[in-house]
Order: structure tokens, then sequence, then C-alpha cells
């Protein structure tokens, strides 16, 4: 879990990246306050320490970046309020937006300013399904990642009771319908299909309701803190089921609310970055600036500050279409691997796995 002094020190360093003379503005739309905060730190973290290495390579087109953060606490209507005033602030390019509930709105903004987006983090296939060629995602789909988490609970689960539960926010519910679909593509009928409210505390109506359907497994679409403290509750109440979640679990926070009770939690997300050699030199420049240990949010978003950089340099301009079209053309080597994108703005070869929690950390299911 991020200190609220690791937090203050990653701010402060932030604000000692921008160089006196700074003259291309990259927008960093992410959740630095709110329930999903500790993943928006990773974000800040790795878009900082991108943006250092590329001014320390004498920056873009002759010009230095400067980094320019706005919170919108993954709340849409914040979303939209940060997007008009990097709008406003002429940013060239926006890192972001972390949750899709927030990315999705906010594109629209970025896509009639012709300012481009590219998000670390945002997995609901709206967001590109438009065809709007200012928007890029350097991670996966939901319905890519909610297929690897179907197919694994129908064949493990097969003739047992599964319940798939969401958040009822874009990227939770997005999640969820596909794991839905997915299973009942492979002939597994869902026992009870049923939705939270992100905030909530108390969960012991939806664990009775589990038990009384005798579920086996459970998927979970949304973030890591409700289902925290569900697995947590579930355990409490005597319900052993096994439960399975997407990317918004990559992070130390959920062990922090589960304690034991959050062994064996399996979860999807990209393939690990520390895979890549680049992405392993990346953890001792962490190291050295006092930061957490990055996780997979730090790297994305190191990562997709990196494909604006370099989409700046082919275009050889900061005009907004000519980024465009040099991201759909080019091929980007980042600390998660080589990425091209596809005419939606989607990267051509999404890797999902399976990870599981274990004594307080997490690792590729074996």
């Amino acid at each position: 879990m991020f200190s609220r002094i690791a937090v203050a020190s990653g701010l402060a360093l932030m604000a000692g990246l921008a160089p006196a003379h700074a003259d291309i503005a990259i927008g960093l739309g992410t959740a630095t306050t709110g329930a999903v905060a500790a993943l928006g730190q990773q974000t800040v973290y790795g878009a900082q320490l991108a943006i250092k290495d590329i001014n320390a390579k004498g920056g873009v087109l002759g010009q230095q970046l400067v980094l320019k953060v706005g919170d919108d606490a993954c709340d849409p209507r914040q979303a939209v309020a940060v997007a008009n005033r990097f709008v406003t602030d002429k940013v060239v390019a926006v890192d972001g937006h972390l949750c899709s509930g927030s990315a999705i709105p906010a594109s629209e903004v970025y896509h009639e300013e012709g300012v481009i987006m590219v998000t670390p983090t945002a997995t609901n296939p709206t967001l590109t399904d438009r065809g709007y060629d200012t928007v890029f995602r350097v991670c996966g789909r939901d319905d890519q990642q909610g297929v690897v988490s179907g197919r694994f609970l129908a064949e493990k689960f097969k003739g047992k009771n599964i319940a798939v539960i969401d958040d009822k926010q874009s990227y939770g519910k997005g999640l969820a319908d596909v794991v839905a679909k997915t299973l009942e593509e492979a002939g597994v009928k869902v026992a009870y299909r049923t939705s939270v409210t992100a905030g909530e505390k108390d969960f012991s109506a939806l664990i009775s309701n589990l038990k009384d359907k005798a579920v086996d497994a459970v998927f979970y679409g949304g973030y890591h803190p409700e289902l925290g403290l569900i697995v947590r509750q579930s355990r409490e109440m005597g319900l052993k089921a096994q439960y399975v979640a997407g990317d918004g679990l990559n992070n130390p926070e959920y062990w922090s609310i589960t304690g034991p009770a959050g062994e064996g939690t399996l979860f999807t997300d990209s393939a690990a970055a520390l895979s890549n050699p680049a992405a392993r030199a990346l953890v001792d420049k962490f190291k050295e600036a006092g930061l957490p240990d990055p996780g997979n949010f730090a790297f994305y978003s190191y990562a997709a500050v990196q494909v604006i950089a370099e989409g700046l340099k082919k275009a050889g301009a900061t005009d907004g279409k000519k980024l465009s079209n040099a991201l759909h053309g080019g091929t980007f080597d980042t600390v998660v691997g080589e990425i091209q994108f596809d005419k939606k703005g989607d990267v051509t070869k999404p890797q999902y796995v399976l990870y599981e929690w274990k004594d307080g950390k997490y690792a590729t299911m074996q």
C-alpha cells in the first residue's frame, strides 16, 4: 500500500520534473484521490520517470516535455473537467485516463479538440469502438481480458455454480458481461448474476445470497476496495468460493484489506511487464527515486508516454492529426514490449494471463 509520505514525495518529485523552459505539455488524466488513488499514483510515478528519462536524452523535437497531472478521481464529470482544462492548457497529448468510466467521456472532449489520448489502463471496448482517430490504448480490452477469465471458470468449474457480480461502472460491468457471455457460449449457465454499488461496505446480504445459491466460484467486475471487503466478509461468514477478478485487483491495497482471507484470489492482467529487460531496468530507477516498487499500472503509464514521445518524433510536429497518423503507422519499442496499433487504436498483440494472490503478493498462476 502506498504511504501518504510516499505519495507526497512522488508528487514533489513530479513538480521537480518540469524543466524551466518546457514547451511541450503532456497531460496525465488519472485518479490521485478517491477509492483507486493507489492505482492512480502508479500511473503518476510511471509518467514522471518517463518524462524525466526522455528529457535527459534531449527531449522531443528539440524541446523539453512537461507533465501536467489532472485528478479525475475516476469520476466521469471530473474527467470532463480535467479534459477541458488540458485543452485550455494546450497539452499536445494525454496519458490517460485511468478508468474506463472517465476515459470514455474525456475522449469526447479530446476528439472534438483534436487532442491525442493514449490510455495505459482503460479497457472498456466502447472507448475505441467509436472509431475516433484521436484515441489509443497500450493495454488490451475487456472483451479480450474477460474471455480469459470466462474460459478458465468454464473449464475449472464446469458443472458447478458460478456467480458473476459487477459494480455497475463502465469497467466492471463491461468486464463482467464478457465473462458471463463467455460462460454461456461454453455451455455453462450463470447461477447468480447481480451488482453492487461502488463504495459499499457491508456485503453480508450479498454473501448470504451466494451461500443460498451454493456458489463455488465468483467473478467480480470492479476494483479492489469492494472485492477486498467481499472476500474478507465471505471468509468470515464461511463462504469458501473461488474469487476471480480483472486487472482492477493489481494493487497492494487489496491484501491490506483482505489479509490472509485474500489467499488464492485470482485476477487477469496483461503479461507482467517485468518479463521485458527494459522494465526490469526501470525498477532500479524507481528505487533510486525513493518510489514504491512499480506494478503494471506504472509500467504501462511509462509506455504511454514513450509512445507519445516517439510518435511526435515520427510526426515531426505537435499537430494532432500528424501525431495520429504517426501512431497508426508506427512500431514502438516500450518498457512493456513492442507496440503497434490497429485502425481502432487498440494494440495488435494483447496478452492477458491469470495471477494469484499468495501471502501478500501476486504472481502468475502456475
